[in-house]
C-alpha cells in the first residue's frame, strides 16, 4: 500500500501541530510549510522533529508555493496557515490580506497548475458570519463579516468553492467556530482565563482582568477539530461543513468553570476592564451541525467542561514544573 504524502501550511501553530500528530499515527509522510524568518517558532512541533518533513515556503510567494507542491506532489494539503489574531488584523489589514485571502489563491493555483489530483482543505471561519441573521448558523447562513480577518476569510472561502466548481478540484472548507487547547496562546480569552486561574490558585498572581463577561462562544476542542478537517478529505465528493460544539457558553459560565476546578470562588479575583472588550464582539455564534453529523459521522468527543478542566490542569502542570 502506497503511503499518503500530507502537505501542511501552518504546521507550527496549534491546529496545525495536532493535525500533524493525528496524520503521523496514521502512517502519512508529512510536510510541514514554514516561512523563513530570523527567529524560530517551533515550539509546538519539537516533539515531531524526524517524523515531519520541513519545507521553505511562503503564501506571500506563488512560485514558492508551486516548488513545493511539485516537489512534494501531496496527496492532501491542509491550509491551516493565516494572520489569525482579531485585533491584530485591524492594525494590520493588507498584511492580513496578504496572507489570510491572497494567500490562498496563491496556493490554490499552485495546487491547478501542478498537483491538480490532491484533497484540498481549506481552514475557514466562524468569523465570515459576523454579525448573522440566524442562530445557530448553518452552512447556507450568509457571510456578514465585521473585521478584517473575517473578511479575508471570506475571500478564501468563495475562492476555494470557485475553484471547485471552475476547474472541479477536491476542495473542502471547514468553517471553524473558536476550538481550544493547551497549545493556544495567552492572547486568546480561554487560554488567558485557564492560565491566570493556575497562576492565582499557585500564588503567583491574584487578580484576573476581562472584558465582556456576557460575551458568548461555541467552544470545541481542537483536538476534535483536526479530526474533522482530516474527515472531511476522506470522503467520496468534497463538500463544505461547520465545524463546532453546537453549544454556546458565555465567558463567565468558562471563567466560573474554570475557578471551580480549583476550589477558588471567581469572584473574588475577577474584575472588569473595558480596555478589553471588542469594539466587534460577534453576535450570538454558534454552530449547527447537523450537516456534519449526519454527512461524514463527526461530532465533538470532548464536553466543555472537560475541556476547562483539561487546560487547568495542564496549565497548573506547567507552572509547576
Amino acid at each position: 500500500m502506497t503511503t499518503k504524502k500530507a502537505l501542511i501550511t501552518g504546521l507550527t501553530g496549534q491546529d496545525g501541530s495536532y493535525l500533524a500528530e493525528l496524520l503521523i499515527a496514521k502512517g502519512y509522510q508529512v510536510f510541514g510549510l514554514v516561512r523563513r524568518s530570523s527567529t524560530s517558532n517551533l515550539e509546538r512541533i519539537t516533539h515531531l522533529y524526524g517524523d515531519i518533513q520541513i519545507v521553505s515556503g511562503d503564501l506571500l510567494d506563488q512560485s514558492s508555493l508551486m516548488d513545493v507542491v511539485s516537489e512534494c506532489q501531496p496527496d492532501e494539503i491542509y491550509n491551516l496557515a493565516s494572520q489569525s489574531y482579531v485585533p491584530l488584523s485591524w492594525t494590520q489589514p493588507a498584511l492580513t490580506a496578504e496572507y489570510t485571502a491572497l494567500g490562498v489563491s496563491r496556493l490554490l493555483e499552485s495546487i491547478r497548475r501542478c498537483k491538480p489530483d490532491a484533497r484540498f482543505y481549506q481552514a475557514s471561519s466562524s468569523e465570515v458570519f459576523g454579525q448573522p441573521d440566524e442562530s445557530p448558523q448553518t452552512e447556507r447562513t450568509a457571510f456578514r463579516p465585521r473585521n478584517p480577518y473575517g473578511v479575508a476569510k471570506a475571500y478564501a472561502h468563495w475562492m476555494t468553492v470557485n475553484y471547485r466548481q471552475k476547474y472541479n478540484l477536491y476542495n473542502c472548507c471547514g468553517i471553524t467556530y473558536t476550538h481550544e487547547s493547551p497549545r493556544r496562546g495567552t492572547e486568546f480569552v480561554f487560554r488567558k482565563i485557564t492560565h491566570a486561574v493556575a497562576q492565582i490558585k499557585l500564588g503567583l498572581t491574584n487578580e484576573l482582568k476581562l472584558g465582556n463577561l456576557d460575551a458568548r462562544r461555541d467552544w470545541c476542542y481542537a483536538k476534535d477539530a483536526v479530526y474533522a478537517m482530516w474527515l472531511m478529505l476522506q470522503q467520496e465528493q468534497p463538500d463544505d461543513y461547520l465545524i463546532a460544539s453546537g453549544e454556546t457558553y458565555s465567558v463567565k459560565e468558562l471563567v466560573e468553570c474554570a475557578f471551580d476546578c480549583v476550589g477558588l470562588n471567581w469572584q473574588d479575583y475577577v474584575s472588569v476592564d473595558p480596555a478589553f472588550y471588542r469594539a466587534d464582539e460577534p453576535v450570538q455564534l454558534v454552530g449547527c451541525i447537523e450537516k456534519i453529523k449526519m454527512g461524514i459521522g463527526w461530532q465533538p468527543q470532548y464536553s466543555f467542561n472537560q475541556l476547562v478542566e483539561l487546560m487547568v490542569d495542564y496549565d497548573l502542570k506547567k507552572l509547576s514544573s
